[in-house]
């Protein structure tokens, strides 16, 4: 998995700063300006602690993610408020199995070898199909979902803060899990204070959406 922060708004915790004080003061937007560090994040601690996250909105954040399988982005896209690029089946021929393999498959020897060794006969049908004349499009129905594939994708700061709450927790699916603790990190290190406290909600907000009383992060 490969994941990449390729732009993102200039000063982004100074504009959704400014932002939320805008809501409250008498000043016009561009005088805002005179904010200074200590002040953008103390209103931004506080309009995000209330969950008043509007003003996050105005921050958004463009990412390369490759290298994915197909699982992933399907439950990627869900996540309504976002732009989304991906790769696409119908043009891309793939000509090499490419594919991602699960820790519970890794570990067990003997369907290690049977996953393979199904990808590779899929994959082989796959190039057999379009030798005989199959298109494309319809050659790519025999792919599996653990194919990989590239995808550009643009969140505003307060889509990412609901992507991280369900997606960091212990309960997603390990490869998205994966992926949004490496898109948390790229966006904390530019935007530290309106990501300082993003992560699962039973760390954010002290509760569990999906009541796991036996996880180990279940809150106290």
């Amino acid at each position: 998995m490969k994941v990449e922060l390729l732009g993102y708004t200039p000063e982004p915790d100074f504009i959704t700063g400014m932002a939320a004080l805008l809501t409250h003061s008498e000043l016009e937007p561009h005088l805002l300006k005179k904010m200074d560090k200590k002040q953008v994040k103390n209103i931004l601690d506080n309009v995000i602690k209330m969950g008043h996250t509007s003003v996050v909105e105005h921050s958004l954040f463009t990412f390369s993610i490759s290298d994915v399988s197909r699982a992933l982005t399907h439950q990627l896209v869900r996540h309504r408020i976002a732009s989304y690029s991906q790769q696409s089946q119908r043009y891309v021929k793939l000509t090499n199995p490419q594919y991602t393999t699960p820790p519970s498959i890794t570990q067990n020897i003997d369907i290690k070898k049977q996953y393979d060794k199904i990808i590779e006969e899929l994959w082989t049908f796959y190039q057999n199909m379009q030798e005989k004349g199959i298109p494309l499009e319809d050659a790519r129905y025999i792919l599996p979902n653990a194919t990989y594939s590239n995808i550009i994708v643009s969140m505003n700061a307060r889509s990412l803060l609901n992507f991280f709450d369900l997606r960091c927790c212990l309960y997603a699916q390990w490869e998205i899990r994966k992926l949004a603790y490496k898109m948390l990190k790229l966006v904390t290190e530019v935007a530290p204070i309106i990501f300082s406290c993003a992560g699962p909600s039973c760390k954010t907000k002290n509760i569990c959406p999906m009541d796991k009383k036996t996880c180990k992060w279940y809150p106290k």
